[in-house]
């Protein structure tokens, strides 16, 4: 199972950054500007588990969308501790992508037909649930 979702993953990657390239963002952004813009501010680590992201590729991403200005930080009180939240160009950044996401999931989503979207679609979400509570005793 798990080399046919990295497949798809894969496949869905290429697709979405295909459509965002003109942009500037790759697609791991873009799901980041649109969780920090949902979530308001939120520490490295809450983000890193919203989005099942190890710390190292999180860590990198983040650095890259700093120097883009698309995100802010502040320290917490611990000093290991990070609190991110979008900028006023990541919100910008935001609203350019979003309308080329809307297409492709549109075009994607009239082809696999409602069923079968909302299908997959519940299918990710309780697959990544069970993964990240029962871990390693599945």
């Amino acid at each position: 199972m798990c080399g046919n979702f990295r497949r798809t993953s894969r496949a869905l990657t290429q697709l979405y950054e295909e459509a965002i390239r003109p942009l500037g963002l790759r697609a791991t952004q873009l799901t980041i500007l649109q969780a920090l813009s949902r979530a308001g501010e939120v520490s490295q680590g809450q983000l890193g588990e919203m989005l099942a992201m190890d710390s190292t590729s999180l860590t990198r991403t983040l650095a890259i969308m700093r120097r883009q200005r698309w995100i802010t930080e502040r320290r917490g009180e611990d000093r290991r501790e990070r609190w991110l939240r979008l900028s006023s160009g990541g919100e910008k950044q935001l609203g350019r992508a979003l309308p080329v996401w809307e297409k492709v999931q549109s075009q994607l989503r009239g082809q696999l037909g409602e069923q079968a979207w909302n299908n997959l679609l519940q299918l990710t979400y309780q697959v990544t649930g069970l993964v990240k509570t029962q871990g390693d005793s599945l």
